[in-house]
Parts: structure tokens; sequence; C-alpha cells
């Protein structure tokens, strides 16, 4: 029988009760991997990171992400958490920590604000595909509710990641986007087809502070919508470059803010900085905030 350490962080925000909810497990040494998706189906957050001691010099954690459903291979707001808490109990006040996860050896940053850390997340490879053929994309506007007329031009519908991937679909209201019902049956469907469980629906806000406003949807994965996303707001960061939509004038590096879980009542910001040459995007890093919720203990 072993105590383990569980805590509830809300991610991309300083309130609690906002933003993104994920458990972290600091002390996982010893639980199976059975074990950790009952305590991820039980905390039934969107995920769950469980942190283990590390083996090797390469890195100096392992960190394992649960849905309640299954394991995924990285996640960003609870990587954000993860690391906050931490850092809380190593007393970390800045410098770097380098985790392996099943989407790579990845750095997070710990910033320091004075009274307060904020995490920088480093994402894993770039991939971004060509568009998707008109038969899924008419399939995923009739599961979102809308029409292909709906969509933003400029922005070609196709699938993006960091380390796990998202659809991107852009369309021009932000009205529209916060009364969206999808079809959840049909996207499951439609992920099967696609091999990509998550469908990041935003708009672009020109001119504004924040950019982007946004919401993703993910049933195959057990989650109808996620509040923030770390992997859907860096992926589209590189897919925004790519396909040359709204950079700004710096020729190095990409910076923007985007807001999301408003239609949910769980808002939340998360910064996105793209380092790139040109049009190609080269490393994608998101920056947050985190704040402790409650912590508990677990014997198994």
């Amino acid at each position: 029988m072993k105590k383990y350490r569980i805590y509830q962080v809300d991610s991309f925000t300083k309130e609690k009760l906002t933003g993104n909810p994920a458990g972290v497990v600091t002390n996982a040494d010893g639980l199976t991997e059975k074990q950790m998706q009952q305590i991820a189906r039980e905390m039934n957050n969107s995920e769950t990171a469980f942190i283990l001691s590390s083996d090797s010099p390469d890195y100096d954690i392992e960190v394992r992400f649960f849905t309640p459903k299954m394991e995924v291979p990285i996640c960003g707001h609870a990587t954000i958490a993860a690391h906050y808490v931490y850092a809380m109990e190593k007393g970390i006040k800045s410098g770097r920590i380098v985790q392996k996860t099943k989407a790579g050896i990845l750095p997070v940053d710990i910033i320091n604000n004075g009274d307060d850390n904020s995490m920088i997340m480093t994402q894993g490879t770039i991939s971004i595909s060509e568009p998707l053929a008109d038969e899924y994309i008419n399939e995923i506007t009739n599961a979102l509710g809308i029409s292909t007329q709906d969509l933003e031009e400029k922005c070609p519908v196709c699938i993006a990641s960091t380390g796990h991937s998202k659809v991107m679909v852009c369309i021009r209201s932000n009205q529209q986007l916060h009364s969206l019902s999808p079809d959840m049956a049909m996207l499951t469907n439609i992920s099967k087809k696609i091999n990509c469980n998550g469908y990041y629906v935003f708009t672009l806000n020109h001119g504004e502070d924040i950019l982007v406003h946004g919401r993703m949807f993910a049933p195959a994965a057990g989650l109808n919508e996620d509040p923030v996303t770390g992997n859907a707001n860096g992926p589209l960061g590189a897919y925004l470059v790519k396909y040359n939509i709204e950079q700004n004038e710096n020729d190095n590096q990409f910076v923007f803010k985007a807001a999301q879980g408003e239609a949910i009542g769980r808002a939340g910001i998360i910064e996105v900085i793209v380092s790139k040459d040109g049009n190609i995007p080269k490393l994608v890093q998101i920056k947050g905030d985190a704040v402790v919720v409650f912590g508990t203990e677990i014997t198994l």
C-alpha cells in the first residue's frame, strides 16, 4: 500500500474553477497502467498527468497522460498543470525541466512572476496535412451543424499536430462558434475515417489582443468538449504560419493569444509562440498560468 498525492489544477488561468482542469499525481512510481487509467476515470478530467521518476540522464521526469477512456501521447494543459505542481512541491522558482512523454523528450520552462510561476511548454514534432478531401469536409461541417459557406475561405480544413493531432476548422463568426452544438456520434464516426480524434473550431479576430477564439471537440477520445487546449492552439500556430495566415511582421517568431472555454463557462487564455523561417514553422511553444484547486491523497 502506498499514498499517492493527487491535485486538481486549473490551467491557463489564475482564477479557480475556470480554465482547463487537470488531475496530477506527483508520485506515480508504483502505479500500474490499469491503476493510472482508473484514477483518470475517477478524476474525470479531460486528462490526468502521472509524474514518474527518471531512469535516464536524458530527462528529469517522465509524464504519462490519460483521459478517462485512454492514454494519450501528450496533453498541453495537463503538462502545464503537472509542471506547475512539480515546481511547487520542489520549490523551483525558475529553470527548465525536461520531460519524457510518448510524444518525445521535451523541455518545460518555469518562469517566475514574483510570487508565482508561469509555464512554457515546448511541443513536439510539427506535422500539417494537405487539405482534407471535400467529402470529409462536408461530413465535418454537417456534424458541426454548419455549412461549408460558413468556413473562412483562406483557411483550409486540414489536420495539424505537435504530438497529438487536431482537425483545424476556421469559421467566420464568434456568435456561431459559441452556439455550436455538434453531433458527437457523427464526429466520432468521422474520426475513425480520418484517424484524428479532435476538431478545433476557431475564429480569427484581426487586430484584437485575443486573435483566436476557439472550441475543441474530441468525442472519440471520450471528451465531448475540452475547455482550453494546448494541443489544439499550438498546432494552430504552426498551421497559421504554414498557410501564411495572420502572421506578424517578425520574420523569426509569430506570437498570439487565444481564448477558449467561453461557451462552457471555463474561459482561459493561452499564449502561442511559433519560431519560424518564413512560412516554415520550426518550433511551437505554449505559455500559460495555473492554479491549484485542491490536493489530497489516495492509498492504493
